[in-house]
């Protein structure tokens, strides 16, 4: 199956009652119109964690695309370090979890969510890719020497690490300066860039008058910033009328144009046809420039707390 430009994320269907990161406790019959249109349209890759929500994201994947033909869709899920346990066989465990709630006795892509013990883990991966449970590896959070490491360790079994998936913005670019995009381009690895939208900030849905919902933990780290964003969202927003894109889209085609697979998290129906509208809209060079000077001038530092700098 051809992997789409775009994968659809599922961060946000994670949130619960006591744990509210975005703002919003969804349900699969909200959700299911989104899974509808994502499929009719081809975006037919989902990524998901055991993190979110520990579990409440991969019960609704599941539960969504269970009516769906196996091989018509990507798994996308992710063994996260800080939540295992001391076990002998804390990866495969957590695994069989996700499997289950994912419904499947396969995942597309299994990744290791934070390089907490390269070392350690990685060679878990081993047993799971012989096994067939998993198709094929990704690193996430990971920086280049470790990415570099863990193709090491799993290159003695003859496996290669087929993507990485790390934060990338118009905000956040550390990837590229550290050099982990142009080596995934040139050994032949997919980087999927997750918070390409910075979780709402770059969508031109919020700004100082309209900020981010309250109480959600995504406020505390982007409200005080909205501010700054003024100039930037403003850019964004005249280029994307050139185009007939609104700025979420342009942020998305800056992904795109930097040779990346976004993540994107989608939790509305409509948001599919836009991440459709985003695929076409070409950036020249000079509104690229333009972008990323005007982002530099934020000055904003949207590093999440769990990820170390990657340079």
């Amino acid at each position: 199956m051809t992997e789409p430009k775009i994968a659809l994320g599922t961060w946000a269907w994670g949130d619960t009652a006591s744990n509210r990161y975005f703002g919003d406790t969804l349900s699969a019959t909200s959700l299911k119109p989104v899974v509808t249109a994502g499929m009719a349209h081809g975006f037919t890759l989902w990524d998901t964690a055991y993190a979110y929500g520990q579990g409440t994201a991969e019960n609704l994947v599941g539960e969504l695309l269970a009516p769906y033909p196996r091989e018509s869709y990507q798994l996308s899920t992710k063994f996260t370090p800080r939540m295992a346990g001391t076990g002998d066989h804390e990866m495969a465990d957590m695994l069989a979890g996700s499997l289950r709630r994912l419904r499947t006795d396969y995942v597309d892509l299994y990744w290791i969510h934070n390089p907490d013990d390269v070392e350690k883990w990685t060679p878990e991966l081993i047993p799971l890719v012989q096994s067939g449970k998993v198709k094929r590896v990704g690193v996430s959070n990971h920086n280049l020497a470790q990415i570099k490491r863990a193709n090491e360790i799993l290159g003695k079994a003859g496996i290669q690490i087929s993507a990485v998936q790390n934060h990338f913005s118009l905000l956040y670019r550390s990837s590229e300066r550290a050099g982990i995009i142009d080596y995934c381009r040139e050994h032949h690895i997919t980087f999927y860039a997750y918070m390409v939208l910075e979780q709402g900030a770059l969508t031109g849905h919020y700004d100082v008058d309209h900020p981010l919902p309250a109480g959600s933990e995504r406020a505390k780290v982007y409200n005080a910033a909205l501010p700054q964003l003024t100039k930037l969202t403003a850019a964004m927003k005249a280029i994307g009328e050139r185009q007939n894109a609104s700025i979420a889209e342009v942020a998305t085609a800056y992904a795109l144009a930097k040779g990346t697979t976004p993540i994107i998290g989608v939790t509305k129906e409509k948001y599919i046809a836009s991440e459709l509208r985003a695929e076409k809209v070409s950036l020249t060079p000079a509104e690229i420039s333009q972008l990323e000077d005007l982002a530099a001038q934020t000055q904003v530092d949207t590093k999440g707390f769990w990820e170390a700098p990657m340079v």
